[in-house]
């Protein structure tokens, strides 16, 4: 329930804010906003984090894997190989099943 009110708060005050700003307002923030994602540092610092979170859930997997060993129930088990095998489209995938973009 806290976070449904922290939602709504959030949104009524964004509605409140965007309404008295106006459109100029929004355009700009728009831009900056297109400016700062354009940034090559900022690309390449937002690629390195993606790269460190596919290690550290790959890592994270195998300790999981580890500890957990055959205590999952076979058919939750399987359920997670087919997931698993179901992309081979010859893309490089980490041990989640995602791409490596």
């Amino acid at each position: 329930m806290r976070y449904k009110l922290t939602f709504v708060v959030g949104l009524a005050l964004g509605y409140v804010l965007g309404t008295r700003a106006g459109r100029e307002r929004y355009e700009q923030l728009k831009k900056s906003a297109r400016q700062v994602a354009q940034n090559p540092a900022v690309r390449n610092t937002a690629e390195s984090a993606a790269q460190q979170g596919r290690e550290f859930a790959g890592k994270a997997y195998h300790v999981v894997s580890d500890k957990v060993g055959d205590r999952v129930p076979e058919s939750v088990a399987q359920r997670v190989r087919s997931l698993r095998d179901r992309g081979t489209d010859g893309a490089a995938r980490d041990d989640w099943g995602t791409s490596s973009t």
